[in-house]
């Protein structure tokens, strides 16, 4: 029996350069509650953009570049997040990195890659008290799900074309878990491979299914990086899923492992 689709209430707040969405259905989608909840979520996330923006001069990280702090003297959470990095420079075989090379030549520490998806799991914390309630949040194009009832409706999250993103080429349905898509048709170049610090070749976006938002989104952007490999090593990941798009405009459908190859 197909589940009847309940109302959905939306909110949107721009947040850490961008677009910030929530949309909620069931018991507690348009209430105190849900005010409350949602509040919590936008708290935790401008907490993320003070301490980790590298566009405020005065934030942690923006000090911490600029060496006139340590990583003692920051919030706890920035040695979390750095350890992330670090894991994930090592599986992706230092294709990602949070310290990115410049057009100077410089090196500098950059955490972007891993903080979106972390900080908007983190946020949908805020979420998770809501009683019978099914939510998606979404920061940027990458959202993070919960269904309560597995049989219930799943949210369906479009896969944009990069070469034309008003076409969808996909159509994902989640019941919980998180999707989220790197590519350089938002925002430009502005994902490098660390290994040479310059943008991939022959991948146009690399989109992740995943149960964790902060693994969907360091994935999808590890994939990125790695150019042509994208496909063959997202296929090593455990648990994700995934579609990657050529430049050619092919595409190649990953689907999930349950442990790692080797």
């Amino acid at each position: 029996m197909t589940a009847t689709p309940r109302p959905i209430s939306r909110r949107v707040e721009h947040l850490m350069g961008m677009p910030v969405s929530l949309a909620l259905r069931g018991e507690h989608s348009d209430d105190a509650l849900a005010r409350d909840a949602w509040a919590g979520a936008l708290a935790v996330l401008r907490e993320a953009d003070r301490v980790f923006s590298t566009y405020r001069p005065d934030s942690y990280v923006s000090r911490l570049a600029r060496g006139e702090i340590g990583v003692e003297d920051c919030p706890v959470e920035v040695a979390e997040v750095l350890d992330l990095g670090a894991e994930a420079e090592r599986a992706s075989g230092g294709a990602f990195s949070v310290r990115r090379p410049g057009a100077d030549g410089r090196v500098r520490l950059d955490p972007t890659g891993v903080v979106k998806g972390w900080a908007v799991e983190r946020a949908s914390a805020a979420l998770a008290e809501l009683p019978d309630t099914d939510w998606c949040l979404s920061a940027g194009g990458d959202m993070t799900c919960r269904t309560v009832d597995p049989d219930g409706a799943p949210w369906r999250i479009g896969i944009e074309d990069p070469a034309d993103p008003r076409r969808v080429l996909a159509v994902v349905p989640v019941l919980t878990g998180a999707v989220a898509t790197s590519g350089a048709t938002h925002r430009g170049a502005h994902v490098v491979d660390g290994r040479t610090g310059r943008p991939p070749e022959a991948v146009a976006s690399v989109t992740v299914v995943a149960g964790s938002l902060t693994w969907a989104d360091i994935d999808a952007t590890a994939a990125y990086a790695r150019g042509p490999e994208a496909a063959r090593w997202l296929e090593t990941r455990p648990g994700r899923s995934g579609l990657v798009v050529w430049d050619d405009g092919s595409t190649t459908l990953v689907e999930p492992v349950t442990r790692a190859a080797g």
